[in-house]
Parts: structure tokens; sequence; C-alpha cells
């Protein structure tokens, strides 16, 4: 991320919701809406014109929808900084798990609290994901086991089998926190083994994390 105030665009079919979120974001000094487009095919012009840090779209839109629009950013080299967040009506929405797949960097629900949605387009743009463990719970029973075919990471086997564990118990919804107790390590310990996880698979995020983890049917040990 560069200095300077985080640049966002907008992308969401309903002006209201635009008017909305160019109000809340306007109204903070370290924010500004460089850009909005009411579709996915508008939007992506936008984006590679503005190059924001941050994108904020709605997954489901008329003609090209959120999930294209992820796809065209992440097959373009020139965006690969720019981080998107998706936007939902629903907290289950079932096109949620193919957008973390695609690249997101997570999602919020259109009717979330001013301060929490100003406060995921800080932690995104630092390099954060939007994927609380409650949240990353939700998205694993509804969807990653209705994940009928395994699609192994190819670099999967490049991971130690202490990194493999904790990939695995990271897309239990587990914190770091959480792990490190469930383990008896310290949460350093948990932290560089993930880190390392994410640099050899490539992972954008801990949210893309996950998807790789259950779509290579990684599971931590029983018992």
């Amino acid at each position: 991320m560069t200095a300077g105030p985080i640049r966002v665009v907008l992308v969401d079919d309903q002006a209201l919701v635009r008017m909305g979120l160019r109000t809340l974001l306007g109204s903070e000094n370290d924010l500004d809406v460089v850009g909005e487009a009411e579709d996915g095919r508008s939007g992506l012009m936008t984006i590679r014109r503005e190059r924001p840090d941050v994108v904020l779209c709605d997954i489901r839109m008329p003609g090209t929808d959120g999930l294209e629009l992820l796809r065209s950013v992440g097959q373009d080299a020139e965006l690969v900084d720019v981080r998107l967040v998706m936007l939902t009506t629903f907290e289950l929405d079932e096109y949620v798990f193919e957008a973390l797949r695609l690249g997101a960097s997570g999602f919020l629900l259109k009717d979330a609290e001013p301060a929490t949605l100003l406060e995921a387009v800080r932690v995104v743009a630092a390099g954060g994901s939007l994927l609380a463990p409650s949240v990353t719970r939700r998205v694993i029973e509804h969807f990653g086991a209705g994940t009928p075919r395994r699609s192994p990471h190819p670099e999967i086997g490049r991971l130690t089998e202490r990194e493999r564990e904790m990939v695995a118990w990271v897309a239990t919804g587990l914190s770091n926190q959480e792990i490190a107790e469930r383990l008896v390590v310290s949460p350093d310990t948990v932290r560089t083994h993930v880190s390392r996880a994410m640099v050899k698979l490539a992972a954008r995020d801990r949210a893309q994390l996950v998807v790789f983890a259950i779509e290579s049917g990684l599971e931590p040990p029983r018992g």
C-alpha cells in the first residue's frame, strides 16, 4: 500500500448503496473514494484506470457480476496488489466460497455497522483478510462440505508435515491463539508455520489459505 489515503473503488448496481458507502468512507481522513461503477464491466475499467488499494464490490449484479470481476482482476498481472472485498445481502450467500477461491479478501454484509466496514477497508488495505474464525466456520460448514471434487493445490507437496497440520487447523476456523492452545505451542510458532505455508502456496491471505486447505482435503489429526 502506498503512502497517503487508502484509495477505494465502489462497484454496486444500486446507486443508493454507492452513495451511502461514498458518504461513509468520505468522512474519514485516511480513506478516499477514487471511483465507482454500476456493474462488473465498468468496474474493471475503473479499477484499471485508478489502481485502487481496495475495491468494495457487490457479488450479485446484472450483466457482469462480482465473480466475473474477481476473475478478471485475478488474471491481470498489473492488478496483483488490488484487494477485493465482496458485499452481500445474505449472510450465507451461495457465491461466497467461490469468491474466496477466486481471491477475494473476504466479504461483508451490506447492513454491517459503519465502524465494522471502515475497519474492514483498513484491515484489507494493510494485507489482512476479512475471515474471522466464526465466519470461517460458517463458510466451511455451508460451502466447503458441499465441494464434491477435491482439487489439491499443485504446491501442497512442498509443505512440511507440521505446516500441513497448521494449515488444516486454520481451515477449521480457529485463530492462531486457539490453535496454539490446542497444540500447546506458542502463537508465534503457529504464525511462523502458517506464514511459511502461505508463501509456499502463494496464498494472498488467510482467506485463500482456507480455500486451498478445503480443496486439498487437509484435515487436522483426530483424537
